[in-house]
């Protein structure tokens, strides 16, 4: 697979501020596509640059950037009280995107970032044209009771959901039926055998896994 050009992101324009990398593709389709990353990562997981040179050869301009709570500190989980902080910070990447396209944008992100999107277009539901939702942690590890759904019939914006059948934070079955909640067009694309990383240790069959998950995406976003 070809690698994208991507080149550094800082806007300091909003607060909180926009950082991240930018791939600009060769045949632009016109639209935009933001992917931040999970509660113990970054926007250098290897899981997010893969997906994001994925996207931009089929076209899109993709930003991968850190949420608030990572720009602040290297390492460690975000703290609860700071979420609405990083959904601000979701926000004003859109707003960033709007400068660079003129067509749609999409938001989403891993387990964490994705669960952040989610609950910002909930509120805005006019925000993002659709959302990409990978390893979205309906619920903490040996802990169904407590599920993050509260948000979900808010939920407006059409969504495509990419899940592992072996995730520890909430089974396909448990999916689908919050999933349920959603008034909106949604669809669920299961990882059959993966855990919470959908199964991607950077070889070739996972490459073909994220081109199916963009193939999809087209299908759905772009009908």
């Amino acid at each position: 697979m070809p690698e994208s050009p991507s080149e550094q992101l800082h806007e300091n324009t909003s607060e909180p501020a926009v950082r991240g990398y930018l791939h600009s593709p060769a045949t632009p389709n016109g639209e935009a596509l933001i992917l931040t990353h999970g509660a113990g990562g970054n926007c250098d997981a290897p899981l997010l640059v893969a997906l994001s040179e994925i996207f931009c050869n089929h076209g899109y301009l993709v930003l991968r950037c850190d949420l608030p709570f990572r720009q602040e500190r290297r390492t460690g989980p975000p703290f609860p009280g700071n979420a609405e902080r990083d959904r601000a910070g979701l926000r004003n990447a859109v707003a960033a995107m709007r400068t660079r396209t003129e067509g749609k944008i999409y938001l989403g992100g891993h387990s964490y970032g994705g669960r952040q999107a989610t609950m910002l277009c909930a509120e805005e539901p006019d925000l993002a044209s659709g959302l990409l939702l990978l390893s979205y942690p309906l619920h903490p590890p040996r802990k169904p009771e407590q599920q993050r759904i509260q948000h979900l019939p808010n939920l407006r914006t059409p969504s495509l959901f990419v899940h592992g059948t072996r995730d520890p934070f909430g089974s396909a079955e448990e999916m689908k039926n919050a999933l349920k909640l959603i008034r909106a067009p949604w669809r669920l694309l299961e990882v059959e055998g993966a855990g919470h990383d959908l199964g991607f240790k950077g070889k070739p069959k996972d490459h073909e896994l994220l081109t199916r998950v963009a193939v999809e995406f087209a299908a759905i976003f772009k009908s």
